[in-house]
């Protein structure tokens, strides 16, 4: 699972680098959303809680992310029954 994140900061100084020339500087500057420097690749741990906090059973996650139930209560600290 991947989150797209767009830098104000970024589009910013791209804006400013391209104000130099009078023919770019007449193009907004457009953020690069599939952009790699832009991509946050997050754990399987965080995957889980967000899955789980988004109201996902922890059976549908562990299927979701082809994990073990046990796996997944790992993740979340839920102690397995005895």
């Amino acid at each position: 699972m991947s989150i797209a994140i767009s830098s104000a900061l970024a589009t910013a100084s791209l804006a400013a680098a391209n104000s130099s020339s009078t023919t770019e500087a007449a193009q907004p500057a457009q953020p690069a959303a599939n952009d790699a420097a832009y991509t946050v690749s997050l754990t399987e741990a965080q995957q889980v809680y967000n899955l789980y906090n988004q109201g996902q059973a922890v059976s549908q996650i562990a299927s979701n992310l082809s994990l073990t139930v046990s796996a997944v209560n790992s993740y979340l600290g839920i102690a397995a029954g005895s």
